[in-house]
């Protein structure tokens, strides 16, 4: 249990068992107010309610049609789910939040979003011709009970985007990418074009650059040389949308289960398959500070829209001119946020957009918005200062409680254990599940070098072994590490099977493998079995 006292001493102590409740106490504590007030979830987001802080982590699955975004979720989880539809045109039509439920079925959006345990009330907003394109598919899958994922429409290209959704796409879109944990966006290795729709959505994306994820998808379709051509191609096209100095992170691959068509890079597609796993995988083990982390960054923009919403209630007259005040405060608009921006030392990555604020303002009445109210920033210093520093020490308490938290079932289990799992076989794993000791194959030509070290009793000293180790070009970190794991009975020096196996984990390494923490039960030397020092 966690708690911490107000510091005025007038209140009790506010006792949170854990993270989920000390983040919804704090919102509707100390920053809801200041956003009811200053009529924040008019202009940016809809008021948080229980089930944004309850719902398991959520993935956002985004990209033009024909990617395979639905394959995607039909190769993790290993099983068809309600509603899903597959093929080369625009298939899936609908927003389909895929969730955990214990019975199979559909629950349409005008029913989802009314249901208080579900997160998505606040997509009523968006009108019934969303909502008849939206819907839940729930299913008894293990992946599920760690994550629930958010399948979208196809991004539309071409002649096709000239056709009206009846909704705000981007609107929608950006209103997920606010609360998932995620956001995966796919692209055809064979249709690399970014259309306006498309182009329009990563934008709307922005400031949410720390959850994106991309996926180069079906990539078993092309040989190397192409592969290498089309890559250069997606992040030349990331990089004139993507406004960062830092590159997107690109996973390569072909995520279903069908043989590679073209099978020369399966090793890579392995490794990028296994780290795009392991991303997925931790989301559960780092929800909580996901939710922190967001929480922050929704009070910094709600205090930069209260000094903004202030600022033009004290520009406007109290009588005459009002309509032509407004006008020429929201052309002043950008005045203003630098204005703001050295009065109160904001960053200016802390403010709205310009052109979206001014869109909205031209329908407010600013005669009716708020002057400024202190203590209801003060609430909100006093959380971003002291509470959540104290929050996050409870974070970190709840990821040490359960380290093994993490996605299970599907196609996370299909690597994990066994011979098919990342890197079985290779490197110092080579030779595992052989009777005969690895080392042995090139054993021979290591004793040719052994003995023109001129070994005393069988053994070379370390100085010896140093000048013949030394000529693999390998840091002096390196070699000390082999040296370490070669030195099987720790004497500081080195048999002729001790000075194989150096010479072995020299050649793995040097073939651009990882060397073992420990030495392996299988790279034992045969005499030194049973024997070794713990």
């Amino acid at each position: 249990m966690f708690s911490w006292s107000k510091r005025d001493g007038k209140k009790d102590p506010e006792l949170f068992q854990n993270v989920t409740e000390g983040l919804r106490r704090l919102y509707r504590t100390k920053l809801f107010p200041l956003e009811d007030a200053y009529r924040f979830h008019e202009f940016h987001s809809p008021a948080l309610e229980d089930a944004d802080f309850d719902n398991k982590p959520m993935v956002l699955l985004v990209g033009q049609y024909s990617t395979g975004k639905t394959t995607f979720i039909r190769h993790l989880m290993e099983q068809d789910f309600p509603g899903m539809r597959i093929g080369p045109e625009p298939t899936t039509d609908s927003f389909i939040a895929v969730m955990h439920g214990e019975q199979e079925g559909v629950i349409p959006g005008n029913a989802l979003v009314v249901d208080p345990k579900k997160p998505f009330r606040k997509l009523n907003a968006f009108g019934n011709a969303f909502l008849n394109r939206f819907m839940c598919a729930q299913m008894n899958n293990p992946v599920l009970e760690s994550i629930s994922i958010i399948d979208t429409p196809g991004i539309l290209s071409g002649e096709k985007q000239r056709i009206s959704r009846g909704y705000d796409f981007a609107a929608v879109l950006e209103w997920f990418a606010e609360r998932v944990d995620r956001i995966i966006l796919l692209f055809d290795a064979h249709k690399l074009d970014i259309s306006d729709e498309f182009s329009e959505v990563i934008r709307a994306l922005k400031n949410h650059e720390d959850k994106m994820r991309v996926v180069l998808n079906k990539a078993d379709q092309i040989g190397t040389q192409q592969l290498m051509r089309v890559y250069g191609a997606l992040m030349w096209s990331l990089g004139k949308i993507i406004n960062t100095p830092e590159v997107v992170r690109v996973y390569i691959g072909s995520f279903w289960a069908q043989p590679l068509l073209v099978a020369d890079n399966r090793k890579l597609f392995e490794a990028e398959e296994q780290d795009l796993f392991s991303d997925i995988q931790g989301l559960p083990r780092n929800a909580a500070l996901r939710k922190l982390n967001d929480l922050i960054k929704r009070a910094r923009l709600a205090k930069v829209h209260a000094y903004i919403i202030s600022s033009l209630k004290k520009e406007m007259p109290s009588v005459f001119g009002k309509d032509s005040k407004k006008k020429e405060l929201i052309a002043k608009l950008p005045e203003i946020y630098a204005s703001i921006e050295r009065e109160h030392q904001i960053s200016p990555g802390d403010f709205p957009n310009v052109k979206k604020m001014q869109e909205i303002l031209i329908n407010q009445d600013f005669t009716k918005f708020p002057s400024l109210k202190p203590k209801l920033l003060e609430a909100v210093d006093d959380m971003l200062a002291h509470d959540i520093a104290k929050l996050m020490t409870l974070v970190r308490q709840e990821e040490a409680s359960m380290p093994t938290h993490t996605v299970k079932g599907g196609a996370f289990e299909g690597t994990m254990n066994g011979p098919f799992g990342h890197g079985y076989g290779e490197g110092a794993g080579e030779g595992i599940d052989e009777l005969e000791w690895i080392v042995a194959r090139d054993k021979p030509s290591y004793d040719e070098i052994f003995y023109t070290l001129s070994p005393v009793n069988g053994k070379v000293s370390g100085a010896m072994a140093k000048k013949e180790m030394v000529k693999s070009k390998l840091p002096n970190t390196v070699l000390g590490k082999i040296w370490k794991l070669s030195d099987v009975d720790k004497d500081g020096y080195l048999d002729d099977e001790e000075f194989a196996l150096a010479n072995h984990l020299i050649k793995v390494k040097l073939e651009g493998h990882e060397l073992p923490a420990t030495l392996p039960d299988h790279l034992v030397p045969p005499s030194k079995r049973g024997q070794e020092t713990m």
